[in-house]
């Protein structure tokens, strides 16, 4: 049995991740959601990362799955934890140094011009639950405040040595095909996955993506 550490992006939460959860569960895995302490203004990039960690506790054959924004969280987990592996999906991927809020530029990040937030992020997934999960979401963002997380340096040295793959989303308008395969090869020198979906495909697509992480596992 493999433990997954399933880490939200920026602005979400562990509810997201709560389709891929049950498709984990029905075959024969552990999951850890966790959700991030985005609320307190003083948590840094380390105090992401243990929260992962205390709530993992100490579970073995640990696979890392970082969305998004938790691309800057997930390898400082693996750092901290024993993980067997990590997992990016559709995710931000920092270098030594870098900030999150500094990536956008750094990264060659394209600007999108779709400016609903629905069909930004969510366009893919059933409109009942798209919009359950937005109100979930953003229930918890007017408490966040991420200022010292956002302008922290990654604090790592060098990416972990952890076996790591990267799943593109196909039908992603947030992070776009084309910038993710550069920005992987650029950051990480590997070739990414690619799966259908848009940037929530952990949504629109769980039983693809659980079969995805389980057969990497």
């Amino acid at each position: 049995m493999t433990t997954f550490a399933l880490i939200h992006g920026g602005g979400g939460s562990a509810f997201d991740w709560h389709l891929v959860e049950a498709e984990l569960r029905a075959q024969g895995h552990d999951t850890v959601a966790v959700d991030l302490p985005m609320s307190d203004p003083q948590a840094g990039l380390w105090d992401y990362a243990d929260a992962v960690v205390q709530a993992v506790d100490g579970r073995r054959d640990l696979v890392v799955v970082a969305h998004s924004w938790g691309g800057f969280v997930g390898p400082l987990v693996c750092a901290r934890a024993k993980a067997d592996a990590l997992v990016l999906v559709t995710a931000m991927i920092p270098s030594p140094g870098e900030t999150p809020d500094d990536w956008w530029e750094r990264s060659g990040r394209p600007a999108s011009d779709v400016e609903d937030e629905y069909e930004l992020f969510l366009h893919d997934v059933p409109r009942e639950l798209g919009e359950r999960v937005l109100a979930h979401d953003r229930a918890l963002a007017e408490k966040m405040s991420m200022d010292r997380a956002v302008r922290e340096p990654w604090p790592l040295a060098a990416w972990p040595d952890v076996p790591t793959r990267y799943a593109l989303c196909r039908d992603d308008r947030f992070f776009t095909p084309d910038f993710v395969r550069r920005h992987v090869k650029e950051r990480l020198g590997i070739v990414p996955d690619e799966l259908p979906g848009s940037h929530m495909a952990m949504l629109s697509h769980p039983r693809e993506l659980a079969d995805y992480l389980v057969g990497g596992s």
